[in-house]
């Protein structure tokens, strides 16, 4: 059917992916590159060394590996599939869904790394403080690398519509799981690092399964954290910030009441609102709109209005 003049004036897209979608997506290339190249050099360390330490360190790298190919993964297809009609609000929360699956890998990982240290704690291990520390040091280079390449837009950052509050700015969640993934490594470089020195120089030994088991804990940490946030936008939960403006704007010059409302993320920048209102007679739908106009978030907004 085609859209007459009028109707195609109101009709609009379900574009809601991030603002640095395309270029984060590269960043999380890189750090796949970087991550594999890693792996590979460790466990072909451990296997010319006879070093066990390097080539669990490698298989434990194979598995944030596989979780940053996730985020990689996730890019692409929410960029190939923006505009297919079957996703009713568009691809924008694909990188949440990675988000999460990678949070549940880097608990897994945090486990292994527990009980793997708690095992060592009891029943120590010779280790190959050498051969263990040039890896660990070189892994802990390769993390800082790509430190610098996640950086920049996985924070939050302040704004202000010229209203009595500011707000958090929510990031993507995918470039986020994919710098916790290399903060966990960094991480687990550091305290090995520390641990291999203490244990080589002072006779330590039982400093790596300790420092083991405090950055498992760290880990678990940071897997929850965002497995926290990233469900709370898969289950569509209200995002009370922009709800708050919204019924500020609407309900503060008292002649609009709002009946219902619903507010929920749909892209990293993006926001979609259902509002129901009971407004005086005066007071129109595109008048509710154009109160809302100043709210930058909202991308897809609803309006059920009824007169007073």
């Amino acid at each position: 059917m085609t859209l007459t003049p009028q109707a195609s004036s109101f009709a609009h897209d379900h574009m809601f992916l991030g603002a640095s979608h395309d270029e984060n997506g590269r960043r999380t290339l890189w750090v796949v590159a970087l991550t594999f190249v890693m792996m590979i050099g460790e466990i072909a360390a451990g296997y010319v060394t006879g070093s066990m330490a390097l080539l669990a360190d490698g298989f434990h790298m194979a598995t944030h590996a596989v979780a940053l190919g996730i985020a990689a993964a996730a890019y692409g297809f929410a960029r190939r599939h923006a505009n297919n009609e079957r996703f009713s609000f568009g691809t924008g929360k694909v990188g949440d869904l990675a988000g999460f699956a990678s949070a549940m890998v880097l608990g897994l990982v945090s486990l292994g790394i527990a009980g793997e240290s708690i095992l060592r704690l009891f029943q120590p291990t010779t280790v190959a403080f050498t051969e263990a520390t040039i890896i660990a040091v070189v892994g802990l280079a390769v993390n800082i690398v790509s430190a610098f390449l996640l950086a920049g837009n996985h924070g939050h950052h302040g704004h202000d519509h010229g209203h009595s509050h500011d707000h958090a700015h929510h990031h993507d969640n995918n470039l986020r799981s994919a710098y916790v993934h290399v903060l966990a490594d960094a991480l687990t470089s550091i305290l090995a690092i520390a641990a291999l020195l203490a244990g080589r120089y002072l006779g330590w030994v039982w400093l790596d399964p300790v420092m083991g088991i405090v950055g498992a804990v760290v880990i678990a940490k940071w897997a929850y954290g965002l497995m926290r946030d990233s469900a709370a936008v898969l289950l569509d939960t209200t995002d009370e910030h922009v709800a708050e403006e919204i019924r500020e704007l609407l309900e503060t010059p008292g002649d609009v009441t709002i009946s219902d409302l619903h507010v929920w993320q749909v892209g990293p920048d993006a926001r979609a609102a259902i509002v129901s209102v009971v407004a005086a007679a005066n007071v129109t739908a595109d008048a509710i709109r154009e109160r809302l106009a100043p709210v930058h978030e909202l991308s897809h907004l609803t309006v059920e209005h009824r007169t007073a």
